[in-house]
């Protein structure tokens, strides 16, 4: 009952008037689950006689999974920092000189943290691709469906942070900073997209 509870405080929060969580969360949150999902099969894999071969690799995902869970979690809170100093710098006085040009160094630097944050969820996100992408290949094959969904899920925080990054990058004046972010962004968009359909499909063919 208290995971239900701080589940539907969670949400609560998202479904609420305040501005966090907000889409970084929930962004960070599909990832872990993606994650928490790899983790899932491969302990549902590991000591299985059928599939003791696979058993030392899939140790060793676990182990990444659970890793890269806790990173997950953890930007839940880094996106609301980095929303909060953003509308903080939004907020200082602008009414002489010396206070807009102070606004506007503060607002482009926190903006410059608002782009790497969500940046970083799409990194993470994209190494739960990598994990899922095994544990659908080599998984239990009575839960594999549980690793297409980990794969849907790491897909759809990838996006949804993606999302994140865009906004606050337009907003920067320091284009090649922008430019650079945006290029990774666009190069790991590119890779986890067709590894999200190949892996889905190998889910599919499993249980079809």
């Amino acid at each position: 009952m208290a995971q239900n509870e701080t589940i539907a405080n969670f949400l609560d929060g998202l479904a609420s008037s305040a501005p966090t969580p907000g889409g970084g969360g929930a962004a960070a949150i599909s990832g872990a689950m993606g994650a928490a999902l790899v983790s899932m099969v491969c302990n549902l894999t590991i000591g299985k006689k059928k599939y003791v071969e696979v058993e030392a690799e899939l140790k060793d995902v676990l182990a990444k999974s659970e890793a890269l869970r806790a990173t997950l979690t953890g930007m839940i809170a880094d996106d609301v920092e980095a929303f909060d100093a953003v509308m903080a710098a939004y907020g200082l006085p602008k009414g002489t000189d010396e206070e807009k040009a102070a606004r506007a160094e503060k607002i482009q630097s926190a903006l410059k943290v608002a782009t790497d944050v969500p940046l970083a969820c799409c990194r993470t996100c994209r190494e739960v691709i990598d994990l899922a992408e095994i544990v659908a290949d080599k998984g239990n094959l009575n839960v594999i469906s549980d690793a297409g969904v980990a794969v849907l899920s790491a897909f759809a925080g990838l996006r949804s942070a993606a999302l994140n990054v865009y906004v606050n990058a337009k907003g920067l004046d320091d284009r090649a900073f922008a430019d650079e972010r945006l290029k990774e962004l666009e190069g790991l968009l590119g890779e986890a997209a067709g590894l999200n359909e190949r892996v889905y499909e190998v889910v599919k063919n499993k249980v079809n």
